[in-house]
């Protein structure tokens, strides 16, 4: 879910990455940059309570493999686009390559595909962006992996399929360009960058649901 934030009448002017950098309110809150503005991230509980889980597994996988990776708190990637900036759900960043990142020391922000290994984003009712803009960047940035978790099925049906159904979407960049798998149900998410996680999504559901 996203709210763009009121503007003065000085602040109608379209936002670069960097002025963003410098305007972004630090009160603790979730925001990107789209078309210049500042847009705050609302998530639903349903919504953290899927990434909080997905993040677990991955940090068990992590941990278990000894693998040289970690997941930051928050970290923003910069895109292509000047006007636009973005706070994935999840990212998994690559320690060994992440400090030859121009913004990563000053800004915990990526701005080179090479910094990252995963970038997660988990399916709101602004669900267009994950599967449009943000696709889009993120191949263009070259970030291997980027999953799609569509976890109460919003997706239009050419992405997802008929009937429509809670899907993750996993893009594997090959040839500078994406390939999709879908998974559904009892699939185990096949992860290039995690082979053995053994993850379903009906599990992703069963988290959205452990509150109710």
């Amino acid at each position: 879910m996203m709210q763009a934030l009121p503007q003065s009448q000085d602040q109608q002017q379209k936002l670069t990455f960097d002025e963003f950098l410098t305007q972004c309110p630090e009160d603790g809150g979730r925001y990107e940059l789209h078309y210049g503005a500042i847009v705050e991230m609302r998530p639903t509980g349903p919504h953290e309570q899927v990434g909080g889980f997905i993040s677990d597994q991955l940090t068990l996988e992590i941990y278990r493999l000894g693998l040289p990776y970690f997941i930051p708190r928050s970290c923003l990637v910069k895109p292509s686009e000047e006007f636009e900036a973005y706070l994935p759900d999840i990212i998994v960043l690559n320690r060994e390559t992440v400090g030859t990142d121009p913004y990563w020391k000053k800004a915990s922000t990526i701005s080179i595909g090479v910094s990252a290994k995963l970038v997660i984003e988990v399916v709101s009712t602004n669900w267009r962006v994950d599967y449009s803009k943000k696709l889009a960047e993120y191949e263009l940035l070259r970030i291997p992996e980027y999953w799609i978790v569509d976890y109460r099925g919003l997706g239009a049906k050419r992405l997802i399929g008929s009937p429509k159904e809670p899907t993750v979407s996993v893009y594997v960049l090959s040839d500078d360009e994406y390939s999709v798998a879908l998974f559904k149900g009892s699939d185990r998410i096949l992860s290039p960058t995690f082979p053995a996680l053994n993850l379903t999504v009906d599990q992703l559901i069963q988290a959205s649901e452990s509150a109710n």
